[in-house]
This record gives structure tokens, sequence and C-alpha cells, in this order.
């Protein structure tokens, strides 16, 4: 099959599966990639596909401004809510974490109304893993460095997952929306949030099993669906301990 031949079935088929969308998801606009260009920013991206300058940075965990010709951005897709919808049932029908889903838009809370729209959270993996490139190098060897001095002696699933609460943090309205700011985050109390930052385990050099996790991270894996805390389970902290669970790895408990 020659060049043009390809294009042309690739173009009926994403047409195909758009319909089909469509029909089944009629106030749903599905998900599209944009090649950036010479002269594009994520300004200029998000006013052309009419989304929020926001949606589209978690979509593709881009949260610094530097782009580059080539590189493939996930639009993010958007819904219009009808009566009796919930954020619950929307993660189950679109098959994304409720947090996640809270995160991309902003939301303090679980209230929703009809004619709202939301933003569907993406995978960058569909536009070739992009995330990366979106930080910087020093942000990218933090989160490794908090990966290896939280997790590096548990399985490399719960590495991935450590990193994962990491990013969910910072697109979570709750916390810091840098890597930085969330890993050396202090609460009102004075209390750090990571004990590495505390007794300095954080200033280590990132372990290979680190790097990978948090780039696994970066790319959209995330074993949480969505946790915002974790702590090792036999710690007797009220407040960690009340909260919904997500999931329990190795000796790691992870909550919304």
């Amino acid at each position: 099959m020659d060049k043009m031949s390809r294009r042309g079935t690739i173009k009926y088929a994403c047409i195909f599966l758009t319909a089909i969308l469509v029909f089944l998801f009629p106030a749903f606009s599905a998900a599209q990639v944009h090649t950036v260009s010479r002269g594009d920013t994520i300004y200029k991206i998000a006013k052309w596909y009419n989304v929020e300058q926001y949606a589209l940075r978690y979509t593709n965990n881009l949260w610094g401004d530097l782009i580059y010709p080539g590189q493939r951005l996930v639009i993010p897709s958007k819904y219009n809510v009808r009566r009796g919808d919930t954020l619950f049932l929307l993660s189950k029908k679109f098959g994304v974490g409720l947090n996640a889903l809270k995160g991309i838009n902003k939301l303090g809370s679980n209230m929703i109304y009809a004619g709202q729209v939301l933003y569907i959270p993406s995978s960058p993996a569909a536009a070739g893993g992009v995330s990366r490139s979106g930080i910087s190098r020093a942000d990218f060897d933090l989160l490794a460095r908090i990966i290896t001095a939280e997790a590096d002696s548990e399985s490399y699933r719960t590495q991935v997952a450590v990193g994962a609460v990491v990013l969910n943090r910072v697109a979570s309205p709750l916390f810091p929306n840098t890597i930085r700011e969330v890993v050396y985050q202090v609460d009102q109390g004075g209390k750090y949030q990571f004990e590495p930052v505390l007794n300095g385990w954080i200033n280590r050099p990132a372990s290979e099993s680190g790097k990978r996790a948090a780039l696994d991270a970066l790319n959209g894996w995330d074993p949480t669906n969505g946790a915002l805390y974790f702590f090792e389970s036999w710690v007797p902290n009220k407040f960690l301990q009340s909260r919904p669970v997500s999931i329990i790895l190795d000796s790691f408990t992870f909550t919304y």
C-alpha cells in the first residue's frame, strides 16, 4: 500500500471512530492530537482549539512553556453535563479516575450541573509520550529523587505510584502546581509533606529505577488511579487513615 493510500485509510478510520463516539456520546467531543509548528505557543494552541490552557497542560503534563516543532500534544476532549449526570457516573462512563476528572476541571467538590462543560482526561501516551518534554531536567531529576528516597526498596509499580501521587498533586487545585513546590511543601503546621525532604534523603542521587519510574509516571501510568496521599501502612496517622483508600501496594497505602 503506498503512502497516499495509507493516509486515506487512516483518515477515514479516524472519521469513522469520531462518528461512533458522537453517536454513543452526542454531548462528547473526541480528543484530538496537535502537531506543534514553528511559532506555536501553549496560549495559541489552547485558543485555536477553544480549550483552557490549564486543561491542555494537565492533559499533557506540560507545566513549562517549552514546546518544539513536531511535538504532538493531546487536545483535551469536552463533555456537556446532562441532567442526572454525576462525577462518579462520568468517571465510569469514560474510564477515568474520579480525582483526575476533578483535577483537570479544578473542581473542589463533586457538585456539577446540567449544561456545565467538563474536560475529560486523556492519556498523553496517545501523542507518543510527550509529557517528559514539558518539564525541566531539574524537575525530572527531583521527581526521580523523591521516588528513589521514598520507595527504592519497593516494587517498580509502587515506585511509579509514588511518582504519580506527586503529579496528581501538581494537577490538583488542593496543592501547589509545580513538582518542586509539591515535593518541598510545608503545611501551615510546619510539617513536611515528604519525610525525605526533612531527613535529607531527597539530596541523594536518583536510582536508575527511580528515573524509569518517573518517566512512566510522566507518560501517564498511574497505578493509584488518582491518589493524592500515600503512607506506610503501619503508620498511626488518623488523618491519612481516615481517607478513602485507593490501593495498597507493598508497604504503602494510597488514599484520596
